[in-house]
């Protein structure tokens, strides 16, 4: 299941997708895009915010996508 988890990807968002981070079933982030108009030092704390509901989005997928994974495996069994 892990090994599974280590090849799928999710991808959380934040401020309507100008900041995306990718991350594998596992929860290790992947990747993280950040639209040009965001990096300017004007910016910077809404940036860090956007990069913070971003990731912590692809969490809470990474984790559902673990449950489902689960969820399947035992044939809905809660284990």
């Amino acid at each position: 299941v892990q090994n599974d988890l280590a090849n799928k990807q999710v991808t959380g968002s934040a401020g309507a997708g100008m900041v995306t981070a990718t991350l594998n079933g596992k929860g290790e982030l992947l990747d993280l895009v950040i639209e040009q108009a965001l990096v300017q030092p004007e910016n910077a704390q809404m940036l860090q915010d956007l990069v913070v509901a971003a990731v912590n989005d692809g969490l809470v997928k990474a984790k559902e996508l673990g449950k489902a994974e689960m969820t399947r495996l035992t044939g809905g069994l809660n284990i």
